[in-house]
């Protein structure tokens, strides 16, 4: 996971969006599975995709992240339930992944064993990120007063999140 920017871009957005560590682990996990799937599905050869397209929609999702980080907290889908949104962005994610692990390499056996340890290292991975982000947040926010400080943080690295995502997009639309 430190070699792929993309997830922890995910991970970064989440944290900054989700503020329940339940909730947080449980919307994680949720992006895991889903990824899990198409990863699997691409894998084996049961889907085929361009990777070019795949990459710009992954880094347009995390523009959406981004997006919604900056408009704050409200009615709408990502802030009532960041499981279903983690979700969809998940099944995007496992093509890029997909890529990736065809890159390095897969064995000649076991396969499958290869494919679940990947997986729970993406997972563990994300976690020990996760609960880095969620502790200097934690040490941050005693720093500062809580409210219009830390909105304008968080917004602030939503623009940033969004910044180098939208290059991201514009760069493999290019590419």
């Amino acid at each position: 996971i430190l070699g792929g920017f993309d997830p922890l871009l995910v991970v970064l957005a989440l944290v900054l969006l989700i503020g329940d560590r339940c909730i947080l682990l449980e919307t994680m996990t949720a992006f895991t599975v889903a990824h899990s799937i198409t990863l699997a599905a691409a894998t084996l050869g049961l889907v085929r995709v361009s990777p070019q397209p795949v990459e710009t929609v992954i880094a347009l999702s995390i523009v959406f992240l981004a997006v919604e980080i900056v408009k704050g907290p409200r009615d709408s889908l990502t802030w009532r339930r960041p499981v279903v949104v983690a979700s969809s962005f998940g099944l995007l994610h496992g093509f890029g992944f997909a890529a990736a692990l065809r890159e390095v390499g897969l064995p000649d056996g076991g396969l499958l064993a290869a494919l679940l340890g990947f997986n729970l290292g993406i997972e563990a991975g994300q976690i020990v990120f996760a609960a880095v982000l969620y502790g200097s947040f934690a040490m941050l926010g005693r720093r500062m007063r809580q409210g219009a400080m830390a909105a304008g943080m968080q917004r602030i690295a939503g623009y940033g999140i969004g910044s180098l995502a939208g290059y991201w997009a514009i760069a493999r639309f290019l590419g």
